[in-house]
């Protein structure tokens, strides 16, 4: 069994190494041709559909992680590959042969799914398509046809979308076909720790546990998730954090060196002249242009300029443009009041100490501003060099490396809570939902030795490899269940011999009671079989279900000898007077009813518990009542009488009437027959007699075998 365990883990392993290799060559044909197709899905298709969900997901993502070595971007696009993987797995399982209009319905949506998933992504990150040539018919077609760009872009993934899963599962359909059944089987059945299960036993297993409110493979799973989760919160969100921090501190320290460097460049002394003469003067130019030298070269800065505090404002003294070009240039002399974000800082202003950094978002956006004093030949501060970095960009690229992280992430944790599942499913639910509908069916199973048989062996063949404590569990319960077999089948022995020793012991007191009364001869053999042919008759009609039970059945059976076990108090000659009885006489042979029931009441006082000895209590009470309620000994009718004793009535009446007495001549079988019918109803309980009479063939055999002279 372990060879076969690792024969196919690597049947499992070597399918997804070539389907994700199908995947990474195609895909790399695809990109180095400069196709507009991915092909990157073959594999993907081909093993979902033969070996199930897991498979499919691990090839999905190690495909786009292989592809990322030569497209840095295939990792983005690593949740579309998964969620191919789960479509195909899904309707395959839903369509175990599907049919040409199944596998166009599969096609097309694989086809949407993808197209609107890609569309999403490549808008979202790249604000249009990545392909060169999608993107020129893109502008093209929205231009000629007032379309938006996105609705013809969404049209145009949809068409190469259809193209592409169109080829990739037509080239797995192929693929499949030709596939041995053998290894098709092997495949899908690989990666199980125990003998596989159908997918109808799967569903009996979902209804089983319909009443728990989370098994423990959706407990495990979600803990899974759960983790995952936290830890890609927490690691991305200290992540960000930090990168924040350190670009910020980084852009600081930049703009900071860049004010320095600016006030170096400045002449303070002829900060009034700059503001009024402006680009008249010839070094304003100079000065200008060496500010925008610094600018460049301070990575992050993007506004820089030079201004002179005054009460209410400031007034500009150099004002660059913006690097994107977008704002509005101040001119030397230019009066601007100050926004609200800097009227905290207006007194270390006034003072010409340096202020910042200072965040603000308002009139230019989100800011970090720093003011560096300018000083002039006197040691005063004549103005300030401003330097502004904005922070846009950098909420961009956090936004952007956000949906970034999102997105390879999202694959990754589908992969994580597939092989959650799948851990979880073969290693733990799948084994220990076996066991427990087995233990169910073992524990209902009784003392039926042959159920208890088929349910060790059924228990055996779920041959259970999971290597674990699960495993050890499975072990002990293999030996617990063929123990308790083997230790109810020895019971079962002991108890059959002890049963068979009472019966014969009961069946020689009986003879012995018997064998005083001259004439009886194997009265008490064709009773008992007398009595077996009308309660099985009974249960077969269908007639008092609710008393005939197995148990019932038996007790009768094994209690007919001792009927007339109370003639045992009775003198022998009132037992054996060869003419009829006087009145006084006949007084003497009713008690035998009473005697034995009192018989029967001390033996039952000495054995504890349910046992067959009150049915014979019950025969050799009331075997004499009649139905009409003018019996003996207590005079009572219909099914008051205890059914046994109903039972041994009609028993006891026709052995009497078919066998020789000392008082008489046996009738013939037509006439004793005839007696019990008209006796039905008045004598006799109507359904015994019924069940009786339809009997006859096997009462003729019983007969014959005991009466010579039938």
């Amino acid at each position: 069994m372990k060879l076969e365990k690792i024969y196919k883990d690597r049947t499992r392993s070597i399918s997804i190494i070539a389907c994700t290799a199908a995947n990474v060559i195609l895909s790399y044909i695809a990109y180095c041709f400069g196709l507009s197709l991915y092909l990157d899905t073959v594999g993907t298709v081909f093993i979902s559909a033969s070996g199930g969900l897991f498979p499919g997901i691990v090839t999905a993502v190690l495909s786009n992680v292989l592809c990322s070595l030569y497209n840095n971007d295939a990792l983005y696009f690593t949740i579309i590959n998964v969620m191919i993987a789960i479509i195909t797995a899904w309707y395959v399982r839903k369509h175990k042969e599907p049919k040409p209009a199944d596998i166009t319905v599969l096609i097309a949506s694989l086809s949407l799914v993808s197209a609107i998933s890609s569309a999403l992504i490549q808008w979202s990150l790249y604000d249009g398509p990545q392909d060169a040539i999608i993107a020129n018919m893109v502008n093209t077609t929205s231009m000629a046809t007032g379309v938006s760009g996105f609705a013809v872009f969404l049209i145009i993934m949809v068409v190469l979308n259809l193209i592409d899963k169109g080829v990739s599962v037509a080239i797995s359909a192929v693929s499949y076909h030709f596939l041995p059944e053998r290894v098709r089987t092997k495949i899908y059945n690989a990666g199980w720790k125990q003998r596989p299960l159908s997918d109808e036993t799967l569903r009996s297993f979902k209804a089983r546990n319909k009443d728990i409110g989370f098994s423990l493979q959706t407990r495990i799973s979600l803990m899974f998730a759960g983790v995952s989760m936290i830890l890609v919160i927490a690691v991305g969100g200290i992540g960000i954090r930090l990168y924040y921090n350190t670009e910020k501190q980084s852009n600081i320290e930049n703009a900071l060196n860049a004010a320095k460097f600016a006030a170096n460049v400045i002449d303070a002394d002829r900060v009034e002249e700059y503001m009024r003469e402006g680009l008249d003067l010839p070094d304003y130019r100079e000065t200008q242009e060496l500010l925008f030298n610094i600018r460049q070269s301070a990575p992050g800065v993007d506004y820089l300029y030079v201004v002179k505090i005054e009460s209410y404002g400031c007034r500009f003294v150099f004002d660059l443009p913006d690097i994107e070009g977008g704002g509005t240039e101040y001119s030397p002399g230019e009066f601007v009041e100050f926004e609200d974000a800097f009227k905290p800082y207006l007194a270390d202003l006034f003072a010409g100490r340096q202020v910042g950094p200072i965040e603000s978002d308002d009139t230019w956006g989100w800011l970090i501003t720093i003011y560096y004093p300018v000083k002039d030949s006197s040691g005063k501060t004549a103005c300030y060099v401003g330097a502004d970095i904005s922070m846009k960009y950098m909420a961009v690229y956090i936004r952007n490396f956000i949906w970034k992280v999102v997105l390879i992430f999202a694959g990754f944790f589908v992969l994580i809570i597939s092989y959650a599942l799948w851990t979880t499913g073969v290693f733990t639910y799948y084994p220990i939902t076996s066991m427990a509908a087995c233990v169910d069916h073992f524990a209902v199973s009784g003392d039926d030795q042959k159920m208890l048989d088929k349910n060790v062996k059924m228990i055996r063949d779920l041959d259970i490899k999971t290597g674990d404590e699960v495993e050890k569990l499975y072990v002990a319960l293999c030996k617990l269940t063929l123990d308790q077999s083997e230790q109810m089948r020895n019971v079962r022995r002991l108890s059959d011999s002890t049963a068979q020793m009472q019966d014969g012991l009961i069946v020689t007191m009986a003879n012995m009671v018997e064998s005083r009364d001259s004439d009886t001869g194997a009265h008490v053999q064709k009773t008992s079989a007398y009595v077996k042919i009308i309660v099985e008759g009974l249960e077969k009609k269908g007639y008092y279900a609710e008393k005939i039970t197995p148990k019932f059945k038996s007790d009768c059976v094994r209690s007919a000898p001792l009927h007339d076990v109370g003639k045992i108090n009775i003198p022998d000659g009132v037992l054996n007077k060869p003419g009829k009885l006087t009145d006084e006489e006949y007084e003497i042979m009713k008690t035998h009813t009473t005697a034995g029931k009192e018989i029967m009441e001390n033996a039952i006082s000495t054995i504890q518990g349910e046992n067959y000895l009150k049915e014979a209590r019950n025969m050799a009470a009331y075997h004499h009542e009649r139905w009409d309620g003018k019996g003996y000994p207590e005079g009572l009718h219909g099914e008051v009488i205890p059914l046994s004793a109903r039972i041994m009535a009609v028993a006891d009446v026709f052995d009497a009437l078919s066998s020789p007495r000392v008082y008489k001549p046996a009738f013939p079988f037509e006439k004793a027959i005839s007696i019990i019918q008209e006796g039905a109803g008045t004598q006799f309980d109507p359904k015994c007699v019924e069940v009786f009479m339809e009997a006859l063939p096997e009462v003729k055999v019983i007969l014959k075998k005991y009466n010579e002279n039938v």
